[in-house]
């Protein structure tokens, strides 16, 4: 019971940091499921335990932030690289599927008399 007391604790906490943060309490309050006034509850509670120190400045959002963008462009780059590589795999597999080209013409077509058979 312990536990699952800290972790919903934990979670009460996060949700106060994201309010904090900047992000509406209204919009939290859909995403969690739970009432605007609980989270202004956990938002109030989070500052008696922490303080004013707990909250991040602007310039640690604003860091934060370009540092998420930067993650997020590295991942959409590793999408696409991971998309083509799909891409060309399955181009390759369709290939090796096929029957070579060279080996038709060996096999289905009559072999041509060059000149010098037919002297």
């Amino acid at each position: 019971m312990r536990q699952r007391n800290q972790v919903f604790q934990e979670v009460r906490y996060k949700v106060a940091q994201e309010a904090l943060g900047g992000i509406k309490v209204g919009i939290l309050a859909r995403k969690y499921e739970v009432s605007p006034k609980t989270i202004r509850n956990w938002v109030k509670e989070f500052q008696e335990a922490f303080g004013d120190d707990a909250v991040p400045t602007i310039d640690e959002r604003i860091d934060e932030s370009k540092r998420l963008t930067e993650l997020e462009e590295k991942y959409n780059r590793a999408l696409k690289a991971l998309g083509e590589k799909e891409l060309e795999l399955e181009i390759l597999r369709e290939l090796v599927k096929k029957p070579s080209p060279a080996s038709m013409i060996n096999s289905t077509s009559p072999r041509r008399s060059s000149s010098r058979d037919t002297q």
